[in-house]
């Protein structure tokens, strides 16, 4: 295990795990003066204000976790593409095949090879595909190589299928597509580094942290 890398990575988990502890103790406070004037219609649904107020919460709480989740892992991808490839990074190319957006971000370009990194995608919206398409044409004619990364794979139907099509998609134009356990060996294979052995690592020791607490 890269000792440089290991150490960059937990710092960052170190940061994301604060600001993620902070923004939830922040809006479980501020949720104590909610009005909770809405718990009349769980009633009438059957669940109990005590229920309703687990509820709301954990609503609350799941939103952080999504986000600092999401956006933790696809940082702490790019730190393993850096290490590799330093003179890779994010970049923007002018979207040719229409006006909206302007443009399209491209996570980590290193030289010819264009990735998008996300720890998940479990979207349902139908004009996500072609929002896609546009978006890796538009990449494809810059001459570059599409390459998607998608390290956890949704888990319902709809779900799933948007994700075939987009891997029919990315293949159809000599693309790449990784999810799930492929995403996580293609980074490995890709840099070198074992970003999940290294993740096991941090969540084990933080494990023990909150045990002894």
């Amino acid at each position: 295990m890269n000792t440089e890398l290991y150490t960059e990575i937990k710092i960052l988990s170190d940061k994301y795990a604060n600001e993620l502890r902070t923004k939830i103790d922040e809006r479980t406070e501020e949720m104590k003066s909610d009005d909770n004037s809405h718990f009349l219609i769980y009633r009438v649904l059957g669940i109990s204000e005590s229920e309703g107020n687990l509820i709301d919460i954990y609503q609350n709480k799941g939103r952080f976790v999504y986000k600092y989740a999401g956006s933790f892992l696809e940082e702490a991808a790019i730190l393993c593409l850096k290490h590799k490839y330093p003179n890779g990074n994010k970049t923007r190319i002018p979207n040719t095949l229409g006006k909206r957006p302007s443009t399209y971000e491209i996570d980590f370009l290193n030289r010819k090879d264009a990735l998008e990194i996300k720890w998940r995608d479990a979207t349902t919206d139908g004009d996500h595909i072609t929002k896609e398409h546009t978006r890796v044409k538009v990449i494809r004619q810059k001459g570059y190589k599409p390459i998607r990364v998608m390290f956890y794979y949704p888990q319902r139907e709809q779900a799933i299928r948007i994700q075939e099509t987009l891997k029919t998609l990315y293949e159809g134009i000599d693309g790449k597509y990784y999810a799930g356990d492929d995403a996580w060996n293609f980074i490995k294979e890709y840099t070198g580094f074992d970003l999940k052995e290294i993740l096991e690592k941090i969540a084990d020791e933080r494990t023990a942290e909150y045990a002894y607490c």
